[in-house]
């Protein structure tokens, strides 16, 4: 009953100052709207980073190309093709944990059909690409073993080329010219949207692997069965840095580098640079946070000084209940209540205020905001934590007023 009486107290004391009262949550309501704002900007931001580099596939290494040497002069990375069908074959067969190793090689061309042209990136391919990136065809199918062994001049479009060269025509069956190369279309991907740098991986087209070297992107490729990089796929996250390890000795061996020779080749982990870029993105959601906090600090000052004024004001009061048999103890949970009352709902206006504020944010900026029960609840419950800190010592200064003095005073 005393608690219940101390709490109907501490609104009455809240509403008999309403404007008050309003002014003093504001600090409070602008803090915890600006860490729920931040940290729901900052983990939208997280979630879109992390998506669109695993985008490219879960558990995926790609082995591009070295340096090249040729008569003492260092050609730089990529400069000429080291990596081969053969090589992607023994990844695949003799390395633990891989799941699929795809060859690839890629390039640039105008692809026509009918009145209509589009220019996308090309991709040779072959069936372990789809398993190693997590995209599947849509609409149609895919290629299958005999296509791709012949080199056969089918084609597989993106969702974007399908659209800019078909509107919503079916363009199964359809043929299109890719460099004057006559390919039927037999597939369509499902969308896989933008990846991590900015591009539409949709805007893309996909043929056999022999018919992209021979055919369309370059006869310096069909020489010797040389490919652009390979994508390796692994089982599990723990499988890639044994299995990075593996690949670099078998590479090794297979190219013939020996001693202290330098790699031809380069072996990048996409999984742990997608845990990098989500781990810098969370540091960067607390930062903000941290900042916005200070705020909230702000606000349990303001609160301070407002429940000083009220204790100053209600002198007379106080020490007519201390006269009557109010306890100590009983002023204290009185005055603490009502700080801790004012700090809440003002914690409570803050989340409203925040998460429209990252809505709108999101809708304005075209930036993803994702506003967390974790981030809410921390934010109330700090904002109560405040009201009990900056609130106890107003609460213990009129709980330790002597009544006779109290009541003297005008």
């Amino acid at each position: 009953m005393r608690l219940l009486e101390a709490i109907r107290s501490a609104f009455s004391a809240i509403l008999a100052n309403a404007l008050r009262s309003l002014l003093t949550m504001l600090g409070i309501v602008i803090g915890v709207a600006a860490v729920i704002t931040m940290v729901a900007i900052g983990s939208g931001a997280r979630n879109l980073v992390d998506w669109q580099i695993r985008s490219l596939g879960a558990n995926l290494a790609i082995v591009t190309p070295g340096n090249v040497t040729q008569g003492g002069a260092r050609l730089g990375a990529g400069a000429a093709s080291t990596l081969t069908d053969e090589d992607a074959q023994a990844i695949r067969r003799e390395v633990d944990g891989v799941v699929a190793a795809a060859p690839f090689v890629q390039g640039a061309a105008q692809v026509v059909a009918g009145g209509s042209n589009w220019g996308t990136r090309i991709y040779g391919i072959d069936l372990d690409w789809f398993e190693a990136r997590e995209w599947e065809v849509a609409d149609g199918r895919s290629f299958d073993p005999e296509e791709l062994r012949r080199g056969d001049i089918v084609i597989i479009l993106g969702q974007t080329v399908a659209r800019n060269l078909f509107g919503e025509e079916d363009p199964l069956d359809k043929t299109v010219r890719v460099r004057n190369v006559p390919f039927r279309v037999i597939g369509v991907m499902a969308p896989k949207g933008q990846s991590a740098f900015g591009q539409d991986q949709d805007d893309v087209i996909f043929v056999p692997l022999d018919a992209g070297r021979r055919r369309v992107i370059g006869r310096n490729y069909a020489k010797d069965g040389s490919v652009g990089s390979i994508f390796v796929k692994f089982a599990n996250e723990q499988d890639i840095e044994p299995g990075i390890e593996s690949i670099t000795h078998l590479l090794r061996q297979r190219h013939r580098v020996v001693g202290e020779q330098e790699d031809d080749f380069a072996i990048r982990n996409l999984t742990e640079i997608a845990n990098t870029a989500s781990a810098s993105a969370n540091t960067l959601s607390i930062l903000l946070a941290a900042v916005a906090a200070v705020s909230l600090l702000v606000g349990g000052i303001g609160i301070m000084n407002i429940m000083l004024v009220s204790v100053t004001e209600r002198t007379r009061e106080i020490g007519l209940r201390l006269a009557v048999g109010a306890r100590p103890r009983d002023i204290l949970s009185q005055f603490l209540i009502e700080a801790t009352t004012l700090s809440t709902i003002g914690g409570g206006l803050g989340v409203a205020l925040g998460a429209g504020a990252a809505y709108l944010v999101a809708q304005m900026a075209g930036w993803p905001s994702l506003v967390s029960t974790n981030a809410i609840v921390i934010a109330v419950g700090f904002s109560a934590l405040v009201g009990i800190f900056f609130g106890f010592y107003p609460a213990s200064r009129a709980a330790k007023l002597d009544p006779i003095e109290a009541l003297r005073r005008e």
